[in-house]
């Protein structure tokens, strides 16, 4: 791996460079002319915004008391070895700025981990991938904390269990099923709970920081090349939101595989009560401080239908973005921070792994570090 200090153009061929810078400056040209584009429209955009009433300040909604916070998000990389690969997933809940502290009681440990050797196979990262989720779920629903953020769209865990469920369906003898399957029913559950955020005295938000949906944008028919999210930091002020609206359903129903989960009855009924609450999401979009981009948090019918809640949503993310050069929630800074070392931390976890094999084979040790000589790491969130 090249050191990180080299420049970043100096094992490329010069003509390649070349062409490359100056793609990069036309590329350039046309995002300006877009940009400039946005700067011209930007008071008719807003003026938009006020006749259709979606327009507000969190001044107009109650002030309640700074809540108490949690973060979770989780990662999964998978290390390519000559003779197996090596699986890592992890799932980790962190504490907002303080105070407020949780005094309540939160089960121990605040993360989910597994480390697992596995045969070559494509899928692997699909499976690792849903049971991160179903970490990350079980995270969230265990933290007793009155304002929970999750990384990522609500919608997410959904389609990532239903695709490595799919796989598990095409290969009844995958070597991480049972990780995935024994964590299914506690993860629809969580799932359910958070989807649904029945108790006053907790919510959960997915706070994703990239999505194709475009519900403001179809509802205002403005044009399809504006992201809703950056044509909004353009246009709010600091304090400013836009009121939820019914998050933009797909084009087909949602559904989730459960051909290869047994205890199929309990299943299927918590699945039908969380493709029910998936099809009653709302977002909005906060713009908490000047220094904050807008950010799109994703939450239940619940919550965007009561006034305090919602009060007390808005007040926790006002709180946790204090600080300038933080641009999401600190929880969620933190939760990211965290398992984003994950893939790099894995070549690590080889070695012990080598290491330990090196000290019981009785053979020569180049055998042992030929078969678990890595060849690259593969990470996702």
């Amino acid at each position: 791996m090249p050191n990180s200090n080299e420049a970043p153009f100096e094992e490329l061929p010069e003509a390649l460079v070349d062409e490359l810078l100056s793609q990069s400056e036309q590329a350039g040209d046309f995002l300006y002319h877009s940009f400039e584009e946005v700067q011209r429209e930007r008071q008719v955009l807003r003026r938009n915004l006020e006749e259709n009433g979606l327009l507000k300040k969190d001044t107009d909604i109650a002030y309640p008391p700074i809540p108490t916070t949690c973060g979770v998000d989780g990662s999964y990389a998978i290390e390519r070895l000559l003779s197996t690969d090596l699986a890592a997933i992890a799932g980790v809940a962190v504490e907002g700025l303080t105070p407020p502290s949780e005094t309540r009681y939160w089960e121990r440990p605040h993360h989910r981990t597994l480390i697992q050797p596995i045969g070559h196979d494509p899928d692997t990262g699909t499976v690792a991938r849903a049971i991160m989720m179903a970490m990350e779920l079980e995270l969230a629903h265990k933290a007793p904390h009155e304002v929970v953020f999750l990384d990522g769209s609500l919608t997410t865990p959904l389609i990532y269990l239903n695709q490595a469920l799919n796989k598990l369906a095409q290969n009844p003898g995958f070597e991480l099923r049972d990780h995935l399957l024994d964590r299914l029913e506690e993860a629809l559950s969580a799932y359910k709970t958070i989807l649904t955020a029945l108790r006053t005295d907790r919510l959960w938000g997915g706070i994703p920081k990239y999505t194709v949906r475009r519900e403001l944008g179809n509802r205002l028919n403005w044009s399809k090349h504006y992201d809703d999210r950056a044509l909004l930091t353009l246009i709010l002020f600091s304090g400013e939101l836009i009121k939820p609206m019914p998050l933009q359903q797909p084009g087909e129903p949602w559904h989730l595989n459960l051909s290869p989960a047994p205890a199929r009855e309990t299943l299927e009924s918590l699945s039908k009560d969380v493709i029910l609450a998936l099809g009653r999401l709302f977002v909005l979009y906060y713009r908490p401080n000047a220094w904050t981009p807008v950010l799109r948090v994703e939450i239940s019918s619940s919550i965007a239908e009561n006034e305090h809640r919602l009060a007390m949503l808005l007040q926790a993310i006002k709180y946790q973005c204090s600080t300038p050069s933080i641009l999401e929630p600190f929880p969620l800074y933190m939760a990211d921070r965290m398992v984003k070392h994950l893939g790099r931390a894995v070549p690590a976890f080889r070695q012990v792994t080598t290491q330990r094999m090196a000290d019981q084979y009785k053979g020569e040790a180049g055998e042992i570090f030929f078969a678990m000589h890595g060849y690259r790491t593969e990470a996702g969130r």
